[in-house]
């Protein structure tokens, strides 16, 4: 899943910047409201992470301009502006959560995966297709309960057909959950990240199925191979 990292503390930043990293989500990282919105309007993100004392401009202003486009992407605030009107101000204009600074990197971490659950329609933290499971909380497959060792952008891809298994997955989708700016991600590349996918798959009935010049369908083998 792809993330906006907007925050002008720059120790802080290549901090959360490491924390998701490492977590395995695909992050951009920018520093002023400016270059939140302008990339908040040209990109698809699941998640923005908004400071609000931003120069440029203000991040409720980039919340504002977000939701006046009728952006979707789920919004947390994270600022040292704590005041009760603070709060009330960011959640009306449409964010999904406000966490006021300092905070417990645990809690952090929790409400990040909390609000992409809900942003994906996600009740649970398990996600169940026949023996495949994928733990929301660990960002972990197992099979028949045992673990399933992939690389992370194996996994990633895996983890995002899970979470719309049953619905067609464009590769444009998939270059936009899996890479920030600074990455590419060929047409190949997804081909040969799928293909290994099939593999570890097919041996518990499930298939990818390729829809012609679309993108990949996540479903049980004897629905359609």
């Amino acid at each position: 899943m792809r993330l906006l990292l907007v925050e002008d503390d720059l120790p802080l930043a290549e901090s959360l910047l490491a924390l998701l990293t490492q977590a395995g989500y695909a992050v951009d990282c920018v520093h002023d409201g400016a270059s939140a919105e302008a990339l908040a309007a040209a990109e698809q993100f699941d998640l923005v992470i908004l400071d609000l004392n931003l120069p440029q401009m203000d991040g409720l202003a980039v919340l504002r301009a977000m939701r006046n486009r009728s952006n979707l992407a789920a919004v947390m605030i994270l600022t040292a502006r704590g005041a009760a009107e603070d709060r009330v101000r960011g959640l009306d204009l449409g964010a999904d959560d406000y966490m006021a600074k300092p905070f417990d990197v645990r809690e952090f971490e929790a409400r990040v995966r909390s609000l992409l659950r809900r942003q994906a329609g996600l009740r649970s933290s398990t996600v169940t297709m026949g023996a495949l499971t994928l733990d929301l909380t660990s960002r972990q497959f197992t099979i028949h309960d045992q673990p399933l060792d992939l690389p992370p952008r194996e996994r990633a891809l895996l983890e995002l057909l899970v979470v719309r298994a049953g619905k067609v997955v464009t590769k444009e989708a998939i270059v936009q959950s899996l890479t920030t700016l600074d990455d590419i991600l060929s047409d190949n590349a997804i081909e040969q990240y799928v293909s290994r996918l099939r593999r570890r798959i097919a041996p518990i009935g499930l298939g990818l199925r390729t829809v012609r010049g679309i993108g990949y369908l996540l479903e049980k083998a004897a629905e359609g191979g």
